[in-house]
């Protein structure tokens, strides 16, 4: 949240340390929102970003919420500019949908938060991104390919769970994930990983958690 790069090298190197195989030439974007709003630390050096996110063994893509200054250095520095993010709460369908293509057609997602935890009643489409930053993730609906899961806590989901679940991210070697089928591309618990093809193996398209058990992830039949 700040452009203090000494600390971003420290974050970033403790965040890979706990799954590095996960993490190895994944791509990143850079969010600046919260940094924008601070007038003080707004500038950023982007060529000493990329050398620095490159030295992890990360490929930075873009950057998004970036302010007038901010978006002609990035540009500078051949980073790709993403569409500011839009908050779930004010994400509607326009008044045209039924005349714009697909890709043009933003879904409205139901969000309840309550005591940290985030509740979503209506399906997770392919390409839509859920984090539940302050507790458990609850999904009363199916999640599609190529969507994400992320919480700090657990993560239910009371339907189908196909893309990525990813429980405890910041480390919470006690969160769980429950689904009422899994059919999971990848799902992990605090930098713990499996994918697909390891959770055909031992549980697929049935009831299932999958837990941390002396650093091992596990997957069993509910």
């Amino acid at each position: 949240l700040t452009n203090n790069f000494d600390l971003l090298q420290s974050q970033l190197a403790d965040k890979i340390t706990q799954a590095p195989n996960f993490f190895c030439k994944a791509p990143v974007i850079v969010d600046l929102k919260q940094l924008s709003l601070q007038e003080e630390t707004a500038n950023i050096d982007f060529l000493t970003l990329k050398k620095i996110i490159k030295a992890n063994n990360l490929i930075l893509v873009g950057i998004k919420n970036a302010h007038g200054s901010q978006l002609s250095a990035a540009m500078h520095a051949g980073l790709a500019i993403l569409k500011d993010t839009v908050p779930l709460t004010q994400k509607t369908l326009p008044t045209n949908a039924a005349k714009l293509p697909p890709e043009k057609i933003t879904v409205k997602l139901q969000a309840i938060t309550a005591n940290g935890n985030k509740t979503i009643t209506t399906p997770v489409r392919s390409g839509q991104q859920i984090y539940a930053p302050d507790g458990d993730l609850i999904i009363t609906s199916s999640v599609s390919h190529g969507a994400e899961l992320l919480a700090d806590g657990n993560i239910h989901v009371y339907g189908t769970l196909r893309g990525r679940a990813l429980a405890g991210i910041n480390g919470n070697k006690e969160a769980r994930i429950f689904c009422s089928s899994l059919e999971a591309e990848l799902v992990s618990i605090a930098g713990h990983f499996k994918i697909s093809e390891d959770i055909e193996k031992q549980a697929w398209k049935i009831p299932a958690e999958v837990y941390l058990q002396e650093n091992h992830l596990q997957i069993r039949r509910l």
